[in-house]
């Protein structure tokens, strides 16, 4: 796969740790959607970290000093449905005042392409910093046509997040959305057939759900 600028891969023992976890057949649903959230409080960290700040007064026991805070109102996050609701508490553990907008996507059987079905945005999202959840990039075609939402909507600062991807899903995403910064936490081998990526974790929304 070729470099792409836009993307971050975390390399952490901790990660490692976490991702060998969800991958296991014997993670049980609530363990599963603990380590979900887990992964998704490290990959916040990284894709926080340029976060816009300003200078505020802060009263300690001893003196009052400067202090930097990210300002409120200022992140929206935004899970494709329905897997990216396992991420949601992840981001809200380290940011709670996250406003939450929805988007839902299907795949035409015909087509093949995503089709939106439901999209539900926090007021104002053009002003803030989206970042869009999906635990798996596999194709990239649903966290694609996502972004192409959020920007038809005026956002110009959007972020994607995903805790395992496919290289094919990277370049899809990634040459599409050069604007975009993709964080992900481990990149697989590749797609099977069925557009599962290899070796994966299987599908993450019946893991998160009890549906398998």
């Amino acid at each position: 796969m070729k470099h792409f600028d836009n993307l971050t891969v975390l390399n952490h023992p901790l990660i490692s740790h976490k991702i060998a976890m969800l991958r296991s057949v014997d993670t049980k649903t609530k363990d599963f959607r603990e380590v979900v959230e887990e992964v998704t409080m490290l990959l916040t960290y990284e894709a926080f970290k340029d976060m816009p700040t300003h200078e505020v007064e802060v009263t300690t026991p001893l003196v009052k000093c400067k202090q930097q805070m990210v300002a409120e109102n200022s992140v929206a996050i935004i899970p494709i449905l329905r897997a990216g609701l396992g991420m949601v508490s992840g981001v809200h553990m380290l940011f709670p005042t996250a406003k939450v907008g929805h988007i839902g996507m299907y795949r035409n059987e015909e087509t093949l392409e995503p089709q939106e079905y439901y999209c539900k945005l926090p007021d104002g999202i053009e002003n803030m910093r989206a970042i869009v959840l999906d635990p798996m990039l596999a194709t990239g075609g649903s966290a694609a046509a996502a972004i192409d939402l959020l920007k038809r909507k005026g956002c110009k600062d959007i972020r994607q997040m995903s805790i395992i991807a496919a290289p094919e899903g990277i370049e899809k995403l990634a040459g599409a959305h050069k604007d975009v910064k993709i964080f992900v936490a481990v990149l697989d081998e590749k797609l099977n057939e069925n557009g599962y990526i290899l070796p994966g974790l299987g599908d993450a929304g019946d893991r998160l759900f009890g549906t398998k």
